[in-house]
């Protein structure tokens, strides 16, 4: 690694959450997996799904974990919050 390589990771901003989904967001998926989402490349796992089956309303962060060569982001959730209501753009 380069002084150079050093310098750019440094200026790297950290990585935020984007926003958050909900189930009804990513289509009710059934089956932990990756899926193509609006943002890129969304992994979902049993634990996320075990959380939206007992709580459907709940909407999850969306963190990106990298980005991929063809410039797509590699996404999986983060923490949850539990919500009542949905907007209706959640729908």
């Amino acid at each position: 690694m380069t002084g150079a390589d050093v310098e750019s990771r440094r200026k790297e901003p950290p990585r935020l959450p984007l926003n958050k989904i909900s189930w009804a967001q990513v289509g009710r998926v059934a089956e932990p997996g990756r899926y193509m989402f609006k943002f890129g490349w969304l992994t979902i796992t049993a634990e996320d799904l075990a959380v939206w089956k007992l709580y459907p309303n709940a909407a999850f962060t969306v963190i990106t974990t990298a980005t991929g060569a063809d410039g797509e982001d590699e996404l999986r959730l983060g923490t949850f919050e539990l919500r009542e209501n949905l907007s209706l753009s959640e729908k």
